[in-house]
């Protein structure tokens, strides 16, 4: 309606332009622009001020690299498979069924911070755009197990009407280790090979688990490596895929334990966060002075660092917490 309002508005233009001066008729056609501008469901101006779906795939692969090589510290495996998963479904005009990937880690690893940088890439969600992300916390959105079926069929209704409305939503799953057994399995239909469920296409859509499940399977491998010398640059992402796939699908913690999702395939990528060392917990302690706008004192971040490596408690080479605790030890600190 609004578009058919605009094309009538711009028909009579030619017969109301004779009544004005040429000033005045600048500004009168200004103006029409720019109510066309608005009007448009996609046009540069509307999408730049008010809600707009991102429709054109718009993400800058290169400047989302940046940002995880800056602000993610000790993930070079997590990094580099979330770049080839993004740029493969970026390239694809209409992908076969939605991106799927599930953050394996110990708590503070850099799970939230990667879906945060891909969610602010995607999306900016300093303008009203930001309700193309939907991020849901398990603890939050999903407290009580005697609900389960109502959950299942708000969260089926939430992500087919956000889908409707802009194909490439954003869907955050924070606290996977705490959902309830078979609730994520509701979403099945969705991440599946379609190519429309009852007129929609998800092809497009973006779902991000987020798991401390997994984490110890990980940090034991990590430390097999570090034990035998290895580098840990040299830990293989696809050695740990199916570990990982293995290890939540039999873990009674996991919110995928013997998850459909699993079984059937439709989770495309388990990616691993490694525990952080000495060395990438001094670079975060680093960073949040910076950020709360303290000197880089080096012996302030080299006490700091060690007070939070703690992990396995005979050779304190990890930190049990990652990066969790680092703004609030800066904080009492300085």
């Amino acid at each position: 309606m609004k578009l058919l309002n605009a094309a009538v508005f711009f028909i009579l233009v030619p017969t109301l332009m004779p009544a004005l001066d040429p000033l005045s008729a600048s500004v009168f056609m200004g103006s029409a622009a720019a109510a066309w501008q608005l009007l448009s469901p996609h046009s540069w101006l509307r999408c730049s001020l008010l809600e707009c779906c991102n429709m054109k795939d718009m993400l800058n692969l290169s400047a989302i690299k940046m940002d995880l090589e800056k602000k993610v510290f000790g993930q070079h495996l997590a990094i580099q498979i979330v770049l080839r998963a993004l740029s493969a479904n970026m390239n694809s005009k209409r992908p076969r069924k939605p991106l799927v990937m599930s953050f394996h880690g110990w708590t503070g690893t850099g799970k939230s911070s990667v879906s945060r940088i891909i969610a602010e890439n995607l999306y900016q969600l300093n303008i009203p755009r930001r309700r193309f992300v939907h991020h849901f916390s398990t603890v939050l959105h999903f407290p009580h197990l005697s609900q389960v079926h109502l959950y299942k069929e708000q969260l089926q209704n939430w992500i087919r009407g956000n889908v409707s409305a802009c194909p490439r939503s954003l869907f955050i799953f924070s606290e996977m280790d705490q959902m309830p057994h078979g609730l994520i399995d509701s979403i099945m239909p969705f991440l599946g090979y379609h190519e429309e469920i009852d007129g929609v296409y998800y092809g497009k859509a973006i779902f991000l688990f987020l798991n401390n499940a997994g984490g110890d399977k990980i940090t034991e491998i990590a430390l097999d490596y570090w034990r035998g010398l290895k580098r840990r640059e040299d830990i293989s992402a696809k050695k740990l895929q199916p570990l990982l796939s293995e290890e939540i699908f039999r873990n009674r913690n996991s919110g995928f334990f013997r998850s459909q999702l699993i079984q059937k395939n439709l989770i495309d990528y388990f990616i691993p966060f490694l525990p952080l060392e000495y060395k990438h917990v001094r670079e975060c302690v680093r960073k949040e002075l910076r950020v709360q706008g303290h000197p880089e004192d080096e012996d302030l971040i080299t006490e700091i660092t060690l007070a939070m490596i703690d992990y396995p408690s005979e050779d304190r080479h990890y930190s049990s917490k990652g990066c969790k605790s680092v703004a609030s030890r800066v904080t009492l600190s300085v």
